[in-house]
């Protein structure tokens, strides 16, 4: 149960709250309304799996850099606390329960499933060769959305693809944001981010930038799904705190990043989930 509790630790596991609000959202979209109980628990299952593979993987990939990198030398893989067979055991489960869940919602659910695999393990190496390793991220997050109505429906639409682009630039902007820590080690190492590229000030401004395009995406969504007011009080909430992460941090002072990165995100996905789904079950009836 030890190695089970560090494993846990590593990954983060408690951080599955900011993509599976938005899991849930998709799903609730896609029915219009409360979806059946076995959709939502096969999501959950599929978005446990997807997250802990991927978030497993990029442990492993990454074990020697994190080694090396003060902030990170004391994660489970570089301190030891873990063996590399273990954590593959533990990926290939993760992977595995994300396939059977993908196969217990539909068919086509279970066919595109491979797409989310390729961006889940295409991240762990892209800030290796480019800046746009953010984006690859917010991809990856993204297909959470579109993913779960897919669950649900068995078909595309283009709601889910609007929530899962405004996924990607609020994660992506996000992560560039968390990535601004680290500028000169990746400097040194000759890792590729967005801060370490073009320098912490523009990367705080592109950051920015993408903090202004995921709530226009979030509103299209209300647009598209003819959603009422109490929709978009919880975009406007979103707004607020999007704002109020980008007045934490500064290209001089990262000293208050757990509260932008963690916290405000947290309440974000959430808080948008309730009033999307108050608006949906009460406002729909």
């Amino acid at each position: 149960m030890h190695k089970l509790k560090v494993f846990f630790e590593m990954i983060k596991f408690e951080h599955t709250l900011f993509a599976l609000p938005f899991a849930y959202l998709g799903a609730f979209l896609a029915a219009r309304g409360v979806p059946p109980s076995s959709k939502l628990f096969w999501i959950t299952l599929a978005m446990i799996g997807a997250r802990t593979a991927a978030m497993s993987l990029n442990r492993l990939i990454d074990r020697h850099i994190d080694a090396r990198n003060p902030r990170t030398a004391q994660r489970a893989l570089p301190a030891g606390q873990l063996r590399v067979k273990e954590v593959y055991f533990y990926t290939v489960l993760s992977f595995l329960l994300l396939g059977y869940s993908a196969y217990k919602l539909n068919l086509l659910a279970l066919w595109l499933m491979p797409i989310a695999v390729f961006f889940l393990v295409l991240y762990s190496y892209t800030k290796r060769f480019t800046w746009a390793c953010h984006l690859a991220l917010g991809i990856s997050l993204g297909l959470a959305p579109a993913g779960a109505w897919i669950g649900v429906t068995g078909h595309w639409a283009l709601a889910p693809i609007l929530l899962g682009l405004g996924v990607m630039t609020w994660v992506a902007g996000f992560d560039v944001v968390y990535a601004c820590q680290d500028v000169e080690f990746d400097r040194k190492e000759g890792l590729h981010s967005i801060p370490a590229i073009f320098g912490v000030q523009r990367g705080l401004e592109i950051s920015s930038f993408l903090h202004i395009l995921a709530p226009l995406f979030f509103i299209a969504v209300g647009v598209v799904m003819a959603m009422s007011w109490l929709y978009y009080v919880g975009v406007a909430i979103a707004i607020v705190l999007l704002f109020r992460q980008h007045r934490l941090v500064s290209a001089d002072d990262f000293s208050k990043i757990g509260v932008a990165f963690f916290d405000l995100n947290g309440y974000l996905s959430l808080l948008l989930f309730i009033f999307s789904i108050l608006d949906l079950v009460l406002l729909r009836k």
